[in-house]
């Protein structure tokens, strides 16, 4: 005969109500995240639904929140990487570009006696059509705002399709502003409190400091006021992120040098657009394919951007490369180790072969293909080249291992065994372009440089790279050898 137990009802509610939340314990945001590597599911709708997760719990995912109730992209970038580093082997998913679709534009565009001759009717109107581009290549168009700036900083009176087709911009823009004078202090104070949260601001410049009343001021004490200014203002803006870009541009005109004594010069000039956004949102910019042509400034010479920190590269071992040497095997368990290494038997050489992701870095084939621009840390003594990955690499039988990779990076070492740990860094240093584009005398347009260098270039951005920041690596790659 079978017993049965009755319990209380008081006990039933208590064992319904600890299962209910059993089942509510725990983030579902990081389940819901996990989930998705493991369903190899990492499209934006994915993200979308987990953004929902948070919609609909705002107080029990306020970290995942900005403080205006909408999702912090960079909060969940970092839970990603954490929850796909734990698997094995690790995933990565950059969710930051899914927040970069609704940024707002702000164009602040120098008007000084000095930037009037670089658009003249004559001219090829290179420093127009950058401006131009910049504009429409911001996927959000209809959030953009024009600003004319000298002395200070003046609303453009006309709409942004007025300015595109505008094509004697100085001509009708006259009047606005005093152009005898440019307040960078000003200007770039002006340019980071008006700075909202998703707003992009470019300045386009000439980037020559030219203060009122600078009579019987030696240049020297100048290039150090240029300097200890540009410090001063981007240190109380904390979490921001520059990338400086230096075009070129036909100038016809007059042209102001430090001692007044104007002179015509028709040829070449540089000048400068400067991106300034908030860090996050400047990753997101370059995480997403959306803003490439928008960030990678076309007609650029030069670039480097200011508090970059280091990022995270898509990368993986290529077994059987063409012109690897010697023996491993990729774990299963973590994709930067590799075991039953051995080194070629005839020469004693390691040669391995490296598929990244460098496009998020923003920087050019020039900076990545150096190989003097890379810090390797090895008791095998590896030696790095790298190169672009071009159409003709990829096969059919490495085409799932290329695919989304933008270069090949080659360590090649005397491997002895029984193991050693590679550590593959690029340095992020001040670039040695701003020096050689500096400029200590702009008084003699027959001066050999003049065409291609800016009066105190280096005071000012070194300025804003003491404020800032410099330094570090932009990526680390960490490669464990065993026999």
């Amino acid at each position: 005969m079978k017993k049965y137990f009755v319990l209380p009802l008081v006990a039933i509610v208590m064992v319904l109500v600890m299962a209910g939340m059993a089942s509510c314990s725990g983030n579902q945001v990081e389940k819901a995240v996990k989930q998705a590597f493991i369903d190899r599911d990492t499209t934006q709708a994915r993200f979308d639904s987990i953004c929902s997760i948070i919609l609909a719990n705002p107080k029990q995912y306020s970290e995942y929140l900005t403080p205006e109730g909408e999702i912090n992209y960079a909060a969940l970038n970092e839970l990603t990487e954490q929850v796909g580093s734990r698997l094995r082997p690790p995933m990565h998913w950059n969710v930051l570009a899914y927040g970069a679709k609704s940024l707002s534009l702000t164009i602040y565009f120098e008007r000084s006696g000095s930037m009037v001759p670089y658009d003249t009717p004559g001219g090829r109107g290179q420093l127009k059509k950058t401006v131009n581009d910049l504009i429409n290549y911001f996927p959000s168009s209809d959030k953009v705002n024009i600003n004319i700036v000298n002395d200070g900083i003046y609303p453009y009176g006309g709409t942004v399709d007025g300015f595109l087709k505008d094509r004697n911009i100085y001509a009708s823009t006259e009047g606005v502003g005093n152009a005898a004078f440019t307040d960078f202090q000003k200007i770039f104070t002006s340019v980071l409190e008006a700075q909202t949260p998703g707003n992009v601001s470019v300045v386009v410049t000439d980037l020559i400091y030219s203060p009122a009343d600078t009579k019987d001021v030696s240049i020297d004490k100048i290039f150090n006021e240029e300097n200890s200014l540009a410090t001063s203002v981007f240190k109380r803006y904390k979490g921001k992120s520059i990338v400086v870009h230096q075009l070129t541009g036909d100038y016809n005109g007059k042209y102001y040098p430090y001692n007044n004594n104007a002179f015509a010069y028709n040829g070449t000039r540089p000048f400068y657009v400067l991106i300034i956004a908030d860090t996050h949102v400047m990753n997101m910019m370059q995480a997403s394919k959306d803003y490439a042509q928008f960030l990678n400034v076309q007609g650029s010479r030069n670039s480097y951007r200011f508090n970059q920190g280091e990022s995270k590269v898509d990368w993986c071992v290529l077994s059987g490369w063409g012109d690897s040497a010697g023996r491993f095997r990729v774990s299963r368990r973590n994709a930067g180790e590799l075991t039953s290494v051995e080194a070629d038997k005839t020469t004693g050489v390691l040669r391995l072969a490296i598929a990244a992701n460098l496009s998020t870095l923003n920087q050019s084939n020039d900076v990545l293909c150096n190989a003097a621009n890379y810090t390797v840390e090895s008791m095998s003594g590896f030696k790095v080249e790298v190169k672009p990955v071009e159409q003709s690499m990829i096969t059919p039988n490495n085409k799932a291992s290329l695919e989304g990779k933008t270069h090949i990076i080659t360590l090649t070492g005397d491997f002895k065994g029984p193991h050693d740990t590679v550590k593959l860094s690029l340095r992020n240093e001040f670039p040695q372009w701003i020096d050689a584009s500096t400029s200590s005398d702009d008084t003699n347009p027959s001066q050999p440089g003049f065409s291609t260098t800016t009066l105190g270039l280096s005071h000012f951005l070194k300025g804003i790279g003491q404020a800032m920041g410099t330094g570090g690596n932009y990526f680390t790659i960490e490669i464990s050898l065993k026999k």
